[in-house]
C-alpha cells in the first residue's frame, strides 16, 4: 500500500486545478495518513487561505505552500533548546510500551553519541520484561559502550542508582536508561518513574535530565495515544519515532506534535545500529509534499545563514546557538553537520518513492 509520502506526491501530479474535489481528496489523504482530524482541519483551512491570498490556480503551485504550512505545525527544533542535554552531563530516560523498539532505540542512541565523541553508558532498568537485559547487553556490545545491569525481576531503582555512581566515577557524558515498558497499571508506572526521578535528583542533581518516549509509526493513532499516556505520568521532553521507513502513516508526526505539543527529536530509519537520525521538519515536509526544490540549495542557504548569525553574535560577544553552529569561548563551532542534514533529506525523500 502506498504511503502518505507517495500519496501526497501523486495527489499533486494527478490534479491540474485547485477545486473542492482536490481539497476533499487532500483532506482524506491526510486523515488516512494519521495526521489527525484537528491538525488536518487546520492545515486545509490555512491552505485555502493561502491559495486565496496568493491567487493560486493550479494544484502543483500550492505544493510549496503546503510544505510551509506543515513545517509551521511542527516544532522548530534548535540545538540550543531541544538538544541542550548533549552539551552537559546528562541522563536520558527511554520510556515506551513493549514492542515499539524502545530497547533498540536506546542501543542506537548509545552508538549515535559514542560515534560523536561522547562517553556513553547504558543502564538496563527494564527488569520486568524477559530478555530485556540480554537484549540491551547485545546493543551495548554493538555500540561498544559500558552497561550497568541487575537481575531479571530486580529493583529498577537500584540499577539506576548503581549506574549513576558508575557514570560519575567514569566521567560518562550520556547515561541512557532503558526503563520498564509496561507495568501492571498506570499508577505503578507513575510510581516507578517517580522513584527513578527521585534517585536521579538525589544522586546526580547536576545532570541534565531528558525523557524520550519511543513510539512505533506503523501503529498510527495508537502511537499518539501511547505518547499521550506517558506524557500524563512523566515529563516527556521528546519522541523517538521508529519504523517510519515501513509505515504508510507518516502523518503521525504531525498529530503528535500538534495535539500533544511534544517534539519528535529522533527517527529510526532501519534495523542497523547506525539507523537513527535527528528529526528535521524541513526535510520531512519536503519528502511528504514532493516539493523538492534543489536540496543542495536549501542546505547551502541554511548553512550560510546559520554561520552568519553565529559570526554576528561572536562580534557582539553574545552567546548564541543557531541551527548548525554555536559560539563557544570565542569560536564559531559547527554542531549539526551537513551530512546529518543530507541524511534526513535522503531518508524522507526515499519514503516518497517507496
Amino acid at each position: 500500500m502506498a504511503g502518505l509520502f507517495s500519496k501526497l506526491s501523486n495527489l499533486f501530479s494527478g490534479h491540474t486545478e485547485i477545486t473542492e474535489d482536490f481539497y476533499e481528496e487532500l483532506e482524506e489523504t491526510l486523515i488516512m495518513g494519521d495526521v489527525g482530524f484537528i491538525a488536518t482541519e487546520g492545515i486545509i483551512a490555512e491552505l485555502k487561505e493561502g491559495v486565496r491570498r496568493e491567487k493560486l490556480t493550479d494544484a502543483s503551485g500550492c505544493q510549496k505552500l503546503l510544505q510551509e504550512i506543515i513545517v509551521s505545525h511542527l516544532h522548530d527544533l534548535t540545538e540550543e533548546k531541544d538538544y541542550a542535554f548533549e552539551r552537559e552531563k546528562s541522563i536520558v530516560l527511554i520510556v515506551g510500551v513493549n514492542g515499539v523498539g524502545k530497547t533498540t532505540s536506546a542501543g542506537k542512541l548509545a552508538y549515535y553519541y559514542k560515534s560523536r565523541g561522547k562517553k556513553v553508558m547504558l543502564a538496563a532498568a527494564d527488569t520486568f520484561r524477559a530478555a530485556a537485559i540480554e537484549q540491551l547487553t547485545e546493543w551495548a556490545n554493538r555500540a561498544d559502550v559500558d552497561i550497568i545491569k541487575g537481575n531479571e525481576g530486580g529493583d529498577p531503582g537500584a540499577v539506576v542508582f548503581d549506574a549513576i555512581q558508575a557514570a560519575k566515577a567514569r566521567g560518562t557524558d550520556v547515561l541512557l536508561v532503558d526503563t520498564a515498558g509496561r507495568l501492571h497499571n498506570k499508577k505503578n508506572l507513575m510510581n516507578e518513574l517517580k522513584k527513578i526521578g527521585s534517585i536521579i535528583q538525589k544522586e546526580y542533581p547536576g545532570a541534565v535530565k531528558e525523557t524520550l518516549v519511543v513510539v512505533d509509526a506503523a501503529t498510527g493513532q495508537n502511537a499518539r495515544e501511547q505518547a499521550k499516556e506517558f506524557k500524563e505520568v512523566t515529563d516527556v521532553s521528546g519522541v523517538v519515532l521508529t519504523k517510519l521507513d515501513g509505515s504508510a502513516k507518516g502523518g503521525i508526526v504531525i498529530a503528535i506534535e500538534e495535539e500533544l505539543d511534544i517534539p519528535v527529536k529522533f527517527v529510526g530509519t532501519g534495523e542497523k545500529v547506525t539507523d537513527i537520525i535527528k528529526f528535521d521538519a524541513k526535510a520531512y515536509a519536503v519528502g511528504l509534499t514532493g516539493y523538492d526544490e534543489a536540496m543542495e540549495e536549501v542546505l547551502r542557504r541554511a548553512d550560510e545563514e546559520a554561520r552568519a548569525k553565529a559570526e554576528a553574535a561572536l562580534k557582539d560577544q553574545v552567546p548564541v546557538v543557531t541551527q548548525g553552529y554555536r559560539v563557544d569561548e570565542g569560536e564559531v563551532i559547527k554542531v549539526a553537520s551537513k551530512e546529518e542534514k543530507e541524511d534526513a533529506f535522503a531518508f524522507f525523500r526515499s519514503l516518497r518513492n517507496d
